[in-house]
């Protein structure tokens, strides 16, 4: 746009370029120094050089937006031949961009592959195939899986929850393994021995020719944490056989020996069952006894996840039910060229897998390739016999099939009786349900090598690929009190015993207060923390609740909001956009609910402000931050049922329905109680507000209903749980007692300084160095030393000194006796 005189418009340089993003920029920068606002119409240069604009300008380009809007403004008044223009004058509305938004988080995760954090992209839109190593099922579950399985469980509920992936979840459960088998036979034998009752002679020579075996093997093993374990079993051990001994030496009763006998067989039951199977494992045939061991223990682990609050699988695969399929899969590998039989087994051939181009071998953990340690314990215990070992081309080879030994399960192949290996178990049923490739692996962090690698390496080598896996994630170990944890060390804690101390609530707290990759430690301190942060939260939710009930109409529930609202909304969006970056970040729930932790902590300052203002708080924002909150704890696992605000009360799914039908009846027992307390403060009947404390703190809380009394404001009714109130009026009643003792305490010190001084007061000056004959001799008429104890005359220091002493007794003296005097 130009008025008379200035230099037309020149469009004809944007005519070459055909790139939107291009032009505009080419178009913001000559006018940039041209003024193109003079004059009221645009030129036919302006008209030609607008119609060349798909759209307004980004606002980056100042000039550009700014001479396109004057352009579309003036357009249709300014030119009556356009068609666009049929009445002239008519208003039109101003042309609209789109703001340019904010980088969107992304989420990201650890991926043992590369050992850094991804990008997570799934592999096909929305749905992802996890897949996450199960149980090995021979012993009762404990801290160290639940460190898992609760992680896996908080990964996949924020994934599909949260992040709305599509989750295909696949576990399985190991249920043919070396461990298994030499349990199932020792479990066995050992029965079988006890059903025989032998003497207390036989069981103690039996023990004694068990120990020769097992003082061989305490003698060479070298891991300090494997020997402590044997140690202290040899100290039971020989606990139990001294008395035996002289029990049998010293001809006691048979009762009495044989109650030794049992004690011993106890203490013992783990190096003679050891024995028993060096002896009679071979003969140990019937398939069915290594089925039934598994089978109890999985049981137990199902009730253990579902107390736990575990999702279960999508799908389930147990290695029994897979073998056909196992054999096919170690097939192929052997077709492929990746795998060989020898005597029967069939092992990986790790050099011909690792020399293939498209292929590499440990791809997670490519420095422990060699560790004959790591390498041997993958294999098994009973598969590292010399002759087993002497059957591969490559140390560094693993078994896939395993030729079956006297006393081992075994199934039909096309190499003999055998049975699989431990690796093969995991692809072949992986690959069954989740095909070549799929988007999680997941498992412990112990696993990474041998097992996933192996895994890895055979399952590529059966799909010809190199992505059986996207991302591996790995969970850290778990300690207790700084200590390693281990079934086989016998150093652990059951999930049984760990819920009859804690709720799986306060478990999983602990376990979403740290990073699901990094160790974890067990221990009093880690657990107090999650109690004490369901606690502070909880307590939130109670006093929303609370509020909520107030009495108000519906239009009462939409109150003005001031400077106070104001900036409690804002850190409730700050926080929201915190946990979301936390997430975003790993899935990272420790900082996520220390955010959660500050929100609370902003939301208690706002409604005490409120409260000692005797102001109501602004309903609908504490119930949104609440709501919130409850929803990030249900995705989190951390709370179970339909409660839309806060945790469940009178368990088992039916906390709705009590807080909906008792709440009316205790809100008018509170009103009542505070009538009565009104009145009886003003006609001072002491004895009913006592009945109204003891309602209060002793009848009330057996029901699990707190009262907490306001100065000012109505009595808040709060339903939480029995034991929680319990527990509460003990460290009530605790701190009352260790009040009063403290009073106590302190009353008695005072009234023995009060004697002592009065004592003290009471001695008059010319007796207070007459009795210390050890350090003078000599004395004037008023009582003062004049000579030490050995006769020398006092210095002048001295003398100095013990006179200030005398007159300041003199004085406290003068003060008892005038005091007697007046009665006091």
């Amino acid at each position: 746009m130009a008025s008379a005189g200035d230099a037309a418009f020149d469009y004809g340089f944007l005519l070459r370029i055909s790139e939107d993003s291009r032009l505009v920029e080419a178009l913001n920068e000559y006018l940039s120094s041209r003024s193109y606002l003079a004059g009221y119409g645009p030129s036919q240069a302006d008209a030609e050089a607008f119609a060349l604009l798909c759209r307004p300008p980004p606002e980056r380009h100042v000039h550009a937006l700014r001479w396109y809007k004057h352009i579309a403004f003036l357009k249709p008044q300014a030119n009556d031949q356009s068609p666009e223009c049929s009445t002239k004058g008519k208003r039109v509305q101003p042309p609209w961009s789109p703001p340019e938004g904010t980088d969107i988080s992304k989420l990201r995760l650890y991926n043992s592959l590369t050992r850094t954090k991804e990008v997570f992209v799934p592999q096909k839109g929305n749905r992802v195939l996890w897949y996450c190593c199960g149980p090995t099922v021979y012993d009762a579950s404990h801290m160290g899986h639940a460190r898992s399985y609760i992680s896996f469980d908080i990964l996949r509920r924020i994934l599909k929850n949260y992040f709305k992936y599509d989750v295909f979840y696949c576990m399985n459960i190991t249920d043919i393994d070396d461990k298994i088998i030499k349990r199932a036979r020792q479990n066995y034998l050992l029965e079988q021995y006890r059903e025989k009752k032998p003497s207390a002679a036989q069981i103690l020579q039996d023990v004694l020719t068990a120990r020769t075996p097992f003082k061989a093997k305490l003698a060479e093993t070298t891991d300090p944490d494997k020997k402590q374990m044997l140690e202290r079993l040899d100290s039971a051990v020989d606990a139990a056989l001294g008395p035996l001994q002289v029990a049998v030496q010293s001809k006691a009763a048979q009762d009495s020996i044989q109650k030794q006998a049992q004690v011993l067989l106890e203490e013992a039951k783990d190096l003679l069952s050891d024995w028993l199977d060096s002896q009679f494992g071979s003969q140990v045939t019937e398939n069915s006894i290594f089925s039934l061991l598994p089978k109890y223990w999985e049981g137990e682990y199902h009730k253990d996840m579902e107390a736990l609050n575990v999702l279960p699988p999508d799908v389930l695969t147990r290695v029994s039910e897979y073998v056909p399929e196992i054999v096919e899969f170690v097939k192929k590998i052997v077709d492929n060229g990746y795998g060989y039989e020898s005597n029967g087994s069939v092992y990986f051939d790790t050099a011909k897998f690792d020399s293939c181009p498209a292929h590499s071998y440990a791809k997670l953990v490519p420095e422990a390739v060699g560790d004959q340690k790591a390498l041997q314990e993958g294999e098994g215990d009973l598969s590292i016999s010399a002759d087993r070992l002497s059957e591969k081309r490559s140390q560094n080879d693993f078994a896939l099939w395993k030729a079956s030994k006297p006393g081992e399960p075994s199934w039909d192949s096309p190499w003999g009786m055998g049975r699989p290996g431990w690796h093969i178990e995991c692809s072949a049923m992986a690959g069954s349900i989740l095909g070549e490739s799929m988007d999680i692996h997941g498992g412990g962090f112990d696993l990474r090598f041998p097992h996933h690698d192996n895994e890895l390496a055979q399952s590529e080598a059966y799909f010809e690929n190199d992505y059986w896996v996207r991302y591996f994630l790995h969970t850290g170990h778990l300690t207790i009190a700084g200590c390693k944890m281990s079934k086989s060390l016998k150093n652990f804690i059951t999930i049984k015993d760990a819920l009859a101390k804690h709720t799986a609530r306060q478990l999983r707290l602990a376990f979403l207060m740290h990073s699901w990759k990094d160790t974890l430690d067990y221990s009093n301190n880690t657990m107090e923390s999650a109690i004490q942060y369901e606690r502070f939260i909880n307590e939130f939710f109670l006093n929303v609740k609370d509020i909520l009930r107030s009495p108000t109409d519906i239009t009462g529930q939409y109150e003005k909001w001031e400077a106070e609202e104001i900036e409690l909304n804002k850190c409730f969006y700050d926080k929201k956009t915190s946990v979301h970056g936390a997430l975003c970040d790993n899935i990272d729930t420790r900082s996520a609910l220390e955010e959660m932790r500050a929100l609370v902590g902003q939301s208690n300052t706002y409604m005490a402000a409120r409260r000692s203002a005797k102001l109501p708080p602004n309903r609908m924002l504490l119930q949104s931050i609440a709501l919130y909150l409850t929803d990030m704890l249900k995705t989190f696992g951390a709370i179970e049922g339909t409660d839309p605000i806060g945790f469940p009360v009178g368990g088992n799914g039916q906390s709705a329905d009590l807080e909906s039908t008792v709440m009316p009846y205790l809100s008018v027992l509170s009103d009542f109680r505070e009538d009565v307390r009104k009145i009886a403060r003003e006609k001072k009947v002491t004895e009913l507000l006592q009945l109204c404390d003891q309602l209060r703190d002793d009848t009330l809380p057996e029901l699990g209903v707190r009262l907490e009394d306001r100065d000012g404001l109505p009595t808040s009714v709060k339903l939480v749980d029995k034991e929680t109130l319990l527990k509460e009026k003990e460290e009530k009643k605790k701190l009352k007692d260790d009040k009063r003792k403290k009073k106590e305490e302190a009353a008695r010190k005072k009234q023995e300084q009060e004697m002592a001084k009065l004592a003290k007061m009471k001695l008059k000056p010319s007796e207070m160095f007459r009795s210390e004959t050890d350090k003078y001799s000599s004395f004037d008429e008023t009582g003062f030393p004049t000579h030490d104890a050995e006769g020398k005359e006092l210095s002048k220091g001295l003398t100095k000194k013990l006179r200030k002493l005398y007159e300041t007794q003199e004085k406290l003296h003068n003060e008892y006796l005038q005091s007697t005097q007046n009665g006091s």
